[in-house]
């Protein structure tokens, strides 16, 4: 594991970390982007997820930042 995964990990069990839950209804999916350790961060990279999910045909795309942990599973 390399340092700024640890970190990241490090960040998310104490529940600093930033997330990115986003929601698509067809397929009607809740996927969790991240951690992250700013939302500075998250937010830069949110678009190429969001991309990706409309790529492949996913539709009404939505999200919300949240600062916290998250543990698996990271799609529901």
């Amino acid at each position: 594991m390399g340092p700024i995964r640890a970190i990241r990990s490090l960040g998310n069990s104490f529940g600093l970390a930033w997330w990115a839950r986003v929601e698509t209804t067809e397929p009607n999916v809740t996927y969790w982007f991240g951690p992250f350790l700013t939302r500075r961060s998250l937010k830069r990279n949110l678009s190429l997820f969001v991309q990706d999910l409309s790529t492949e045909g996913a539709q009404s795309i939505s999200h919300n930042l949240i600062r916290g942990r998250r543990s698996e599973p990271l799609t529901t």
